[in-house]
């Protein structure tokens, strides 16, 4: 691959972005798609079925539900679709987090595994499936890490993670400290991905990192100017803690992992959301990393890396080829917004929603900023969340976000779960909400985005405090549904409804 898919030289309008002046005209080369008529609506239609499935005593916790006094206390948890009994049909995992109070007798709260039965229910089988680890979780990811045909499950925590190998018959065994995985006390894991970055045919492991945090030294609300909102003590936000480091384990094909994360140059020492010049090349140091995806950016054919940072550039690591990464988001045009400002980054999406066959980002930020959507213009990217139709929606607070097909049309979607980090605003007159409504928008086809919320029912319009999500088809009707999991209270299960007369194909890829 050549040089040139990630420039490295910024040209006059990068160099402008970067110093915060406002972009105007597309860059040369890198045609936006034409603004055509749009295709007809389709009947798009969710039905929340949280109740009837099973699913409403699945409740999260994190820390107190009224008045939060920690950053921790509001991150929330992810959610994950996957089939661990390999019967067919999708099972859910839902993180969960815990509570503050060492002095309660009440039990800790656990994750939670619902399996699939088949006719729209589910049943919890956490205990017997061995996932009863507590601790305050954050994310996870699913992938195969021995090649044993079944899927096994990692789970990011504050303090540390965990590693679950699926035993194939129902069970679990948290290999954490087998693997090699094992991690300090007080490290604040947040986003995390399998890839298999070597290309030797086994799954390594990225993990985001996002601050370093002690809760019995943390500042508390009205502390300092990171611990206020619009004059409104809250907790204190990243900028107030030092920056985590990220981390790469690379899979050595015998059910171990080593960390490669200084070898690789993942864990470059970064800064307070500073960036730094270095020659021919501008390169964003910032951390606090939330969401992480993996894909292969500019069609080399190896995988790169995507984090989403909060209140920082984002991050792009390319894949040299050679076991080693280059950090270009800046150069590449999706670390910041299109003024030059580095948002508060919370979740990633990948997906080709233009149909070139360049997989684009979406990512979720703070309120009173907008939902960004970098288009991939050939291996580097442009920031279209205006020109697309993803600006409509500056108060909310975005967390969990995905391309998906809703209606089966060609043409991935947008699904975003939202929801405020500070209890305390809801005791202001503000034009923000604490509990927000999630978010749908429709591809038009034509390089732009509707929002259908309204039109796809109640349960998308309904209020909570959204947190992860993840889409799949868990009735293997041929359309994708969506579970979110909230904080402070039970999941939402959003049965795809539409009804479309569209074909579809299901693939299941099992390793070897």
């Amino acid at each position: 691959m050549s040089s040139s898919a990630f420039p490295l030289r910024p040209s006059r309008r990068t160099f402008l972005s970067i110093l915060g002046a406002p972009l105007a005209a597309s860059l040369p080369g890198m045609p936006l798609p034409p603004i055509g008529a749009p295709r007809a609506a389709a009947g798009l239609a969710f039905t929340d079925i949280t109740e009837p499935a099973g699913l409403s005593r699945a409740l999260n916790v994190s820390g107190s539900p009224d008045k939060k006094q920690l950053l921790l206390e509001e991150m929330g948890c992810g959610v994950a679709f996957f089939d661990y009994d390999h019967d067919g049909w999708l099972d859910i995992f839902l993180v969960n987090g815990s509570t503050l109070d060492t002095r309660s007798a009440a039990a800790p709260p656990t994750r939670f595994l619902f399996h699939n039965n088949r006719d729209g229910t589910f049943t919890d089988v956490t205990a017997r499936s061995g996932l009863t680890r507590t601790g305050w979780g954050q994310a996870c990811c699913v992938g195969d890490y021995d090649n044993d045909g079944f899927d096994d499950l990692f789970v990011t925590y504050f303090g540390g993670h965990a590693l679950y190998h699926n035993n194939g018959n129902g069970t679990f065994t948290d290999v954490t400290a087998k693997a090699g995985l094992a991690s300090s006390h007080g490290r604040w894991a947040a986003g995390c991905c399998f890839l298999d970055f070597d290309r030797d045919g086994h799954l390594d492991l990225f993990i985001a990192s996002y601050v370093n945090f002690d809760p019995a030294r943390a500042p508390r609300p009205g502390d300092s100017a990171y611990c206020r909102y619009n004059d409104i003590p809250v907790p204190c936000g990243p900028l107030g803690f030092a920056g985590g480091t990220n981390t790469l384990y690379r899979n050595r094909g015998d059910g171990t992992f080593a960390d490669v994360s200084e070898s690789s140059v993942i864990a470059e020492p970064r800064g307070p959301g500073s960036m730094v010049f270095v020659p021919n090349n501008w390169r964003a140091t910032g951390s606090y990393g939330m969401g992480a995806a993996s894909a292969d950016f500019d069609n080399d054919g190896w995988p790169d890396i995507y984090v989403a940072c909060d209140s920082a550039p984002s991050l792009l690591y390319r894949n040299n080829h050679d076991g080693t990464f280059r950090e270009v988001a800046v150069p590449a045009g999706c670390a910041l917004d299109e003024n030059g400002i580095a948002l508060s980054g919370m979740g990633v999406g990948v997906g080709d929603f233009d149909g070139d066959g360049w997989l684009d980002i979406v990512r979720t930020n703070f309120s009173e900023q907008v939902t960004t959507l970098y288009r991939n213009y050939g291996g580097a990217f442009t920031d279209a969340s205006i020109r697309a139709g993803l600006g409509v929606n500056r108060k909310y607070l975005g967390f969990g976000v995905d391309f998906f097909d809703a209606d089966n049309d060609g043409w991935v979607d947008v699904f975003i779960a939202n929801g405020h980090v500070y209890t305390q605003i809801a005791d202001r007159k503000l034009h923000l909400a604490y509990r927000q409504p999630k978010v749908l928008y429709r591809n038009l086809g034509n390089g732009r985005f509707e929002d259908v919320s309204a039109a796809a029912g109640a349960a998308v319009r309904a209020e909570n405090v959204g947190r992860g999500c993840a889409v799949g088809d868990f009735d293997n009707d041929g359309d994708v549904d969506v579970i979110i999991n909230n904080l402070d209270g039970p999941p939402t299960l959003l049965r795809n409804d539409s009804g479309g007369t569209n074909q579809w194909i299901s693939i299941k890829c099992v390793g070897t």
